[in-house]
């Protein structure tokens, strides 16, 4: 894992850079894992960590790949006031880059809606674990 900004440029695309390390948003409806149905864990494509179950995972109807639980330990969570609103963003545990945010307005019964950006994350299928 990088030490180091210059080191993390070296390491991630620069699409990946700009949202995991700047906090960047990926265009809405855009991403690799948007419609992703395959059974496995979502892991932090920066360091690996492992973020979330596929079970977890919903069609929230945004454009962002929506979860409603992380996996225990896997992401942090930070105030963020920017955009003139507070919000709640997700990063991940291990290295701190910025994953989306999390809202308090999901369909299931966590009530969380965890808005991501698919560019943070890999998806390793069942099969492979």
């Amino acid at each position: 894992m990088p030490q180091d900004e210059e080191g993390w440029k070296e390491a991630l695309t620069p699409e990946q850079y700009e949202v995991m390390r700047q906090k960047g948003t990926e265009a809405p409806f855009s991403g690799k894992l948007l419609h992703e149905t395959k059974d496995g864990l979502y892991l932090c494509s920066a360091c690996g960590n492992p973020l979330f179950d596929s079970k977890a995972k919903f069609d929230s109807g945004t454009g962002w790949p929506s979860f409603d639980q992380a996996l225990l330990g896997g992401v942090k969570y930070v105030s963020d006031p920017s955009g003139g609103m507070e919000r709640t963003e997700a990063v991940c545990a291990k290295c701190g880059s910025h994953l989306g945010h999390v809202f308090d307005d999901g369909p299931t019964k966590t009530g969380k809606r965890y808005c991501l950006n698919s560019v943070c994350l890999d998806l390793e299928e069942k099969n492979n674990f």
